[in-house]
């Protein structure tokens, strides 16, 4: 289905960049390269394609039971807890570097192609599949609930067998969205910080530079580089909370409801939902004001140049944040329902018990904090291109 769409996509795009731009005339605007024709903008959509079918590819190869990160994390499960851990962090890691190189050779090829327009084209190209991204995304959950509710419902064990394989296959393809949604955040965001420069240059009246050597630039680095990992530590900490609250509530119907466990009683399962609706909720409110307020008050107080370095640094840092617990996280699921399946010793064993640990630390990781870096990136370089202006005018309350 998606490579049916990819190529919908590109026989589109050939059409339409020819039926605009086959007579404009690009020397006659000066941001576009000397050589830049309908060609190149064409070139930069199959560029914009090429990189979401590569990202499937890639995340299918570090969270998909049947490749070696995840056969290699349930094999280190066999000697415990930890290094399932370390081999699960491990893998989240490496599944960066890729994913990195190929975003930077898109970027390359479409600015050198027909400049920051080219990346704008390359990163709506990304966008144009996004009808089947959806569909695999839903297609996690789908999956997952219908073996809860196969479990729930006593049904025979081999019903479960099939929910796993299908569910499986459902912590693949959400990890394969959320890569998709990272990379086309930051192709996206480039763009939005080429806009936030030029408002800037539009209400400052004068060109606006990001240098290194500038110690607000890199003051404004450092902040927007820190913002996804504190972002990301609230939200796995309230994932804990909730989860703790959770326990103690089972462990209160435990004690309060005889028949449970065996089967002459049913748990209060909506008290346990209400506990879970209300701490999202709640513990959301702090990340969301940290996404607006920090980029908002860097900017207002050491300037925009500052803001800009911010911005650098949350697209940089977010990127790298959001790949590692996705893929990290999806491959410490699969390693487990890899185990499930009768490898390393199956259901019951040791290497079983260890992977539950790495599953239980890979869940917050791929279905909160990670997909959560995307919105992040997104609110933080909007907020600078709404309050521009202001941050222009005020120039840096405590700047010298």
């Amino acid at each position: 289905g998606m490579y049916a769409s990819a190529i919908l996509s590109i026989a589109g795009f050939a059409w339409l960049t020819h039926a605009m731009f086959a007579d404009f005339d690009f020397a006659a605007v000066g941001a576009f390269p000397v050589s830049t024709t309908w060609v190149s903008l064409f070139i930069s959509s199959i560029v914009g394609i090429v990189v979401v079918v590569t990202l499937v590819l890639i995340t299918e190869y570090y969270t998909a039971t049947r490749y070696s990160p995840v056969r290699k994390i349930a094999k280190a499960s066999e000697t415990g807890s930890a290094t399932n851990i370390i081999s699960g962090l491990a893998v989240g890691m490496e599944s960066t570097v890729v994913p990195v190189l190929i975003l930077a050779a898109a970027l390359f090829i479409s600015y050198t192609l027909a400049g920051l327009y080219g990346i704008g084209i390359a990163a709506v190209a990304m966008l144009s599949v996004t009808g089947m991204i959806i569909a695999m995304d839903t297609y996690g959950p789908i999956t997952d609930n219908a073996g809860g509710i196969a479990e729930m419902s006593e049904m025979p064990e081999e019903v479960r067998e099939n929910t796993d394989a299908l569910d499986a296959v459902g912590n693949t393809t959400k990890a394969v969205t959320k890569g998709y949604a990272i990379g086309s955040a930051a192709l996206a965001a480039l763009v939005l910080f080429a806009d936030y420069v030029f408002n800037l240059e539009k209400y400052v009246g004068e060109p606006v530079q990001f240098l290194l050597n500038d110690p607000y630039v890199l003051i404004g680095i450092f902040i927007g580089a820190m913002l996804p990992f504190i972002f990301a530590a609230l939200l796995m900490e309230s994932v804990g909370k909730a989860a703790g609250a959770v326990i103690e509530e089972v462990r209160r119907q435990f004690r309060e409801i005889p028949g449970i466990m065996q089967g002459t009683a049913k748990p209060e399962y909506g008290t346990c939902v209400d506990i879970v609706t209300k701490a999202a909720l709640r513990e959301m409110v702090l990340p969301g004001l940290i996404a607006v307020f920090a980029p908002l008050l860097v900017g207002l107080l050491l300037g925009p140049v500052a803001m800009g370095g911010v911005l650098i640094g949350v697209i940089a840092s977010g990127l790298m944040v959001a790949l590692m617990m996705s893929n990290g996280g999806g491959a410490w699921d699969n390693a487990k329902k890899y185990i499930e399946d009768g490898n390393h010793g199956g259901k019951g064993s040791e290497a079983h018990a260890a992977a539950v640990v790495g599953d239980t630390v890979g869940d917050p990781y791929k279905d909160t904090a990670g997909p959560s870096i995307n919105p992040l990136i997104k609110v933080i370089n909007t907020v600078a291109l709404i309050f521009a202006g202001l941050i222009a005018s005020v120039g840096g309350i405590l700047m010298f």
